[in-house]
């Protein structure tokens, strides 16, 4: 009798997830000046091609602690409006004391689940964006459906994803290692992840299929700025909650193996002091 393979559990994942975000939102949000200086040009040009300008209502899915949101609002400026939403409260409470912090009034906060935003009451929206957040929905039809749904008619998407792995080492390295030293399967057919919207002709087709026209893709470098191969560690053990979950089968001493692993690859990318993470990033926009 033929053993029966592993499904891919979307509710588990999904509660997963946010499970991880809530436990790692303090982190996330204390590492809020690299994540401005790491992905502040991609969020610019994603902003620039879904013409999100002074009077803007913009809706931000996936906004973890809100450094996107806030480029929106200053974009926006006080005559618009910027809702941001998150499956974690613990990371949209960040979010929420940002904007307060940086006197944004124009800035809202509901938590919701990315792929249920028929569930929120609002007016519809000049732009919706999502930052690193559509890669790890398990129905990313039905989410881009749902961002659709809350566009006003010419209103566009925008959306920032990692390229392929092997445009990404700074993260696809700890994975692989990772995968290797925990022995875990490839991942199931139709399971999310971080570089699950890397092919640009996939994004394309996910914009498409959800009722979007006239997409554009453009590539950004991004490569990740710190110090040392050790801070690069010390960022991705604090903040990639996935990290830690792929690590759970391990004892003590084989995921400290395995950090020491990953710090000594990632130190080829150390040069004259400083470290450079090459990172890719896919910028998308589409409209209703």
């Amino acid at each position: 009798m033929d053993q029966q393979q592993p499904t891919f559990d979307p509710v588990k994942f999904k509660e997963t997830t946010r499970k991880q975000w809530d436990s790692a939102a303090e982190a996330w949000n204390r590492w809020g000046p690299l994540l401005s200086r790491w992905l502040g040009p991609a969020t610019e040009l994603m902003l620039d091609m879904t013409d999100v300008k002074r009077g803007s209502r913009v809706l931000d899915v996936a906004a973890g602690a809100g450094e996107q949101t806030l480029t929106a609002a200053r974009r926006v400026g006080p005559e618009g409006y910027v809702l941001a939403t998150d499956i974690s409260a613990g990371i949209l409470d960040f979010a929420a004391s940002n904007a307060k912090l940086a006197g944004h009034g124009n800035i809202d906060t509901i938590v919701a689940d990315g792929e249920m935003l028929g569930a929120i009451s609002a007016a519809p929206f000049d732009a919706v964006i999502s930052r690193v957040g559509l890669i790890y929905f398990p129905d990313q039809n039905k989410a881009l459906g749902g961002m659709r749904d809350h566009l006003k008619p010419g209103g566009r998407v925008g959306a920032i994803v990692y390229s392929t792995a092997d445009k990404n080492p700074f993260f696809s390295i700890p994975v692989g290692i990772i995968r290797r030293r925990a022995a875990l399967p490839a991942p199931l057919p139709g399971q999310p992840g971080p570089f699950s919207l890397g092919d640009p002709t996939v994004l394309a087709k996910r914009l498409i299929d959800a009722g979007f026209r006239n997409v554009r893709i453009e590539r950004i470098d991004a490569p990740v700025r710190l110090h040392s191969a050790l801070e690069c560690l010390q960022f991705e053990q604090e903040s990639f909650g996935a990290l830690h979950q792929m690590l759970a089968g391990l004892s003590a001493r084989e995921q400290d193996d395995a950090w020491a692993e990953i710090e000594e690859a990632l130190g080829q990318f150390e040069r004259d002091g400083q470290f450079a993470g090459p990172c890719e990033m896919l910028v998308a926009a589409a409209t209703r």
